[in-house]
């Protein structure tokens, strides 16, 4: 059984379709790329994953569970967790605590700054841990605003690890990023790989090549092909939907 089943998911803005009768197997352990031209739908697909919208019809199942139009706090709950396109980060706050805050979401505590320092405190030797893990231990008490572009995006996946998520969604993960910042992100994406399931929509082809198991590929919300990297690179659909454009 895959961990992720789509079926028949679509979803209607006013009359135009975003997404059309998509089906998707997603299996566990695998990173499985969301690729596309620009309006093809894969940020749309990835909001109904996680469910920031609710489906105009078709099913998401999660290891066999019926998860359709669960809101975001219950798909997390159920081992789901996402990064998002454009950075959304605390700039006054360091890295050590977003990672507290993060932690402490998780337990009966929620989202809440106003907690004492003692209380947060008890959350930072995890929160160490998980920045030690993506390679930011050595800028914990760094406040954000003072963090290179590259290390705020290495933050937004230590943030996603610190929900324990069975199932990773990265949104354009090297969006915005230089050459070395794409370098670091694909090895920090192998490093977390390890014992989950990823789901990422990605621009760069390079970065989809080294990291991807399985890609599907979008156009005009429909998918058009499905497979390794390198049969879908070669699919005459994808050619002229996609990659022969970025290629030229």
């Amino acid at each position: 059984m895959p961990m992720l089943e789509i079926r028949g998911l679509s979803k209607d803005f006013r009359g135009f379709r975003a997404v059309d009768q998509v089906d998707l197997d997603v299996a566990a352990g695998t990173v499985h790329a969301i690729v596309g031209p620009n309006g093809a739908g894969k940020t749309t697909f990835f909001n109904l994953l996680t469910g920031f919208l609710k489906p105009t019809e078709g099913r998401i199942l999660l290891d066999g569970k019926d998860v359709t139009g669960l809101a975001p706090e219950q798909m997390a709950k159920l081992g789901l967790a996402r990064s998002f396109q454009i950075t959304s980060l605390f700039e006054q706050l360091t890295a050590v605590e977003h990672l507290a805050l993060a932690l402490q979401s998780s337990t009966g505590l929620g989202y809440r700054f106003w907690q004492s320092d003692r209380v947060l405190a008890q959350f930072r030797a995890r929160a160490l841990a998980i920045l030690d893990q993506v390679g930011l231990a050595e800028v914990a008490d760094r406040e954000v605003h003072s963090l290179p572009y590259g290390q705020k995006r290495a933050l937004e996946v230590a943030l996603v690890l610190a929900l324990e998520p069975r199932l990773m969604l990265l949104d354009e993960p090297t969006s915005g990023m230089g050459l070395e910042d794409v370098d670091r992100m694909i090895a920090l994406i192998r490093r977390v790989r390890e014992g989950r399931t990823v789901v990422l929509v990605e621009h760069n082809m390079g970065v989809v090549s080294s990291l991807a198991d399985r890609v599907t590929v979008l156009q005009y919300g429909r998918v058009i092909a499905d497979g390794p990297y390198e049969q879908v690179r070669n699919d005459p659909q994808v050619i002229e939907a996609y990659l022969g454009h970025a290629q030229a």
